[in-house]
């Protein structure tokens, strides 16, 4: 059992790196967070749009077509969310 729950974490939560595990976690948390706000668990990070702020994510809810914006706290943990665009 512990071995399937390793299995679905991202390798990068466990790298050397503190802010590498830090992005990771923010990452996780916030496509959760998208997930049980809209309902879409096809819910994903985008990897196509740049952001150069620290602690903000896209978020895609492909399923609603929506993308959404997460900011985090320097721990990785979701302190708002809101749909981008109209």
């Amino acid at each position: 059992m512990a071995t399937m729950a390793l299995a679905a974490c991202d390798p990068a939560e466990f790298d050397p790196d503190p802010d590498v595990r830090r992005d990771a976690r923010a990452n996780r948390k916030c496509v959760v967070s998208v997930k049980e706000q809209t309902g879409d668990a096809a819910s994903r990070l985008n990897t196509t749009l740049p952001i150069v702020e620290i602690n903000q994510y896209i978020i895609d809810a492909p399923t609603l077509q929506e993308r959404w914006m997460c900011r985090t706290d320097d721990e990785g943990n979701p302190t708002q969310l809101y749909k981008l665009g109209g």
